[in-house]
């Protein structure tokens, strides 16, 4: 269960079951809190960015460097692909 002293959680279940399916748990506490929001609409195609395949590896680093991602300087385009996907 949700620590108590983390009410930014909205839906607890929700978060408990996308963290023991392997989500980091900031992308748990982003997925629960919009499901708990009825103005948002998780499970929809969300923006229209286009997929990682087609950004510039420059790109992708930027990406990877405003998300904090660990040894990204040493990636290649596909390891960066990989690490933005899963954090």
């Amino acid at each position: 269960m949700a620590k108590e002293s983390s009410n930014s959680i909205k839906d607890a279940d929700t978060y408990e079951a996308l963290r023991d399916q392997g989500a980091s748990k900031e992308k748990a506490a982003r997925i629960a809190n919009a499901q708990a929001n009825p103005d948002m609409h998780p499970s929809k195609k969300g923006g229209k960015a286009p997929p990682y395949e087609e950004w510039t590896k420059d790109d992708l680093y930027d990406r990877a460097q405003e998300l904090d991602i660990e040894g990204r300087s040493d990636m290649t385009k596909d390891q960066l692909i990989d690490a933005l996907r899963n954090h």
